[in-house]
């Protein structure tokens, strides 16, 4: 481990090596949901702009969607048989030893070939045997929490990380208090520049610049708890001569609600994707959400009014946690999932008609985007992989 350094010693040391020395090699893991992927790649984008000859390699888990989206953004991946224990009874329990030994056993080869300057993980089953070998190598590793609720993953790697970068204040009950930064979650870069583009997004989408639009979002799989809000609220919806909706169902729930009645009506949009999602929100006078990690980061930087129903099917409850961490502080509306279909819609169309909520929620959540998140991790990533260990505070 490096002697440690003086203050202005690591300000410097946060920069790429010099240019007589190899380009710096950065390990990546992580995924299984977009949640996982989106940080990853943001990461090393940032890492690239700042140091174009930099090397990378990203390790996920076969079957999942890091396999297909992490080379589409133009990095190398190779994956791991690895998949999550399950934590009711199931036969699919009975391989997990076997599928968790092998994936330390590859880690630890691909490890031992890259020769990583430090390894980063964004979450998910890859994440825990990569993050954990280099751990056992000696080789430096920086944690990026996206949620306000640590997993337990997470917690145990933290004992060991150099760093930790977290999105929501507190979260010292779960990690070493000295090496948590604050960083915010990184996000793609159209989402950081929405300004100016509303005109054009009413254009993209077909919509009337006369009404007012309501955006759900159910991610790229669905929820079916909107989706089911939605049809449940066919007459109200039908009612609204000056509300449109774009409703986003997902690839999951496309061939149960294409033909409902509710997709019929004149001012809704069903969408299988959502393929310019900085148009979807530069448009969107409130959105409907679930309340990922993710999603969130990405909804304040937006600055709209947002409802935010958390899905209840996550480890640990952690989107109503998400949820809550915005709500106490003002700058979202909370729908429980049990109650979406009496209470979801109804709650758009009253923040729709109430100027002043709509400009006092849009005023909270604002302050609360951190655009420049995935620069300040690019940057902790430098530090580390020169030094040994983080160089910055929040």
């Amino acid at each position: 481990m490096p002697k440690k350094q003086t203050k202005s010693d690591k300000k410097s040391s946060a920069t790429p090596r010099e240019t007589n020395q190899r380009p710096l090699r950065i390990l990546i893991t992580g995924g299984g949901t977009g949640g996982h992927v989106f940080p990853a790649i943001a990461i090393a984008d940032a890492v690239k702009r700042q140091a174009a000859d930099t090397e990378f390699l990203f390790v996920g888990a076969n079957g999942k969607m890091e396999m297909e989206r992490v080379p589409k953004a133009g990095y190398t991946i190779e994956g791991l048989n690895i998949a999550g224990f399950q934590r009711s009874f199931s036969l699919k329990n009975l391989a997990f030893p076997y599928k968790l030994l092998s994936s330390l056993m590859k880690a630890r080869s691909i490890l031992k070939r890259f020769r990583p300057d430090v390894v980063v993980g964004t979450g998910g089953y890859a994440s825990g045997p990569v993050m954990r070998t280099a751990q056992r190598m000696g080789i430096p590793t920086i944690i990026q929490e996206q949620n306000s609720y640590a997993g337990v993953t997470n917690k145990l790697l933290a004992q060991g990380a150099a760093a930790v970068c977290v999105a929501y204040d507190h979260m010292e009950q779960f990690f070493p208090k000295e090496n948590i930064i604050f960083t915010g979650n990184p996000v793609r870069q159209d989402i950081v520049q929405l300004d100016g583009k509303r005109e054009e997004a009413l254009a993209y989408y077909g919509l009337d610049t006369h009404k007012k639009t309501i955006a759900i979002i159910g991610g790229s799989l669905g929820a079916r708890t909107l989706n089911n809000a939605m049809r449940d609220n066919k007459a109200l919806l039908a009612e609204q001569e000056n509300i449109q909706v774009i409703w986003q169902c997902g690839r999951f729930y496309e061939y149960d609600f294409k033909d409902s009645e509710v997709a019929q009506l004149p001012n809704v949009q069903l969408r299988t994707f959502i393929d310019r999602m900085d148009l979807l929100y530069a448009a969107a006078d409130v959105i409907i959400s679930r309340a990922g990690a993710l999603s969130i980061s990405e909804l304040c930087l937006v600055g709209k009014p947002v409802i935010l129903v958390p899905s209840p099917n996550v480890a640990e409850d952690h989107q109503t946690k998400n949820a809550l961490a915005l709500v106490e502080k003002g700058a979202a509306r909370l729908v429980r999932d049990a109650e979406a279909s009496e209470k979801m819609i109804k709650e758009a169309l009253m923040i729709l008609e109430n100027d002043a909520l709509a400009f006092s929620l849009s005023e909270a959540i604002r302050p609360l985007g951190r655009p420049n998140a995935a620069e300040t991790i690019a940057r902790e990533v430098f530090c580390v992989a020169t030094t040994g260990q983080h160089c910055e505070k929040d």
